[in-house]
């Protein structure tokens, strides 16, 4: 069974940095492509990132040079690295695989 949990998220301010991780089980993850996606209220998902078994990452254009994708195939472990964050990120950040299995998120709020 597949198991996603996500972390680390919080408040920050306009600017800041954070850095997510998303912890995985149950697959082999470093033969797995994977995403990051976000919702923020009221809006729908909105793909940010995917990471391929190949090593190629892909972004959204709202996230480019923002943000990036690290994979510890050590610890099945995949870390979004946020950083010059605006109030428009505030958002719930899930991994997910790519047939749209998620985690329960973890909660970003860019706030002054």
């Amino acid at each position: 069974e597949v198991e996603l949990v996500e972390s680390g998220g919080g408040l920050v301010q306009p600017g800041g940095s954070l850095k997510l991780s998303c912890a995985t089980a149950g697959f082999t993850f470093r033969t797995r492509d994977m995403k990051w996606v976000r919702q923020a209220p009221g809006k729908r998902l909105e793909w940010l990132s995917t990471s391929y078994q190949s090593g190629l990452i892909k972004y959204a254009d709202s996230v480019e040079g923002r943000f990036a994708v690290s994979r510890d195939h050590v610890t099945n472990t995949m870390h979004l690295h946020m950083s010059n964050l605006t109030t428009d990120d505030t958002a719930m950040y899930y991994c997910s695989t790519m047939d749209g299995q998620r985690g329960q998120g973890t909660q970003v709020t860019v706030s002054s």
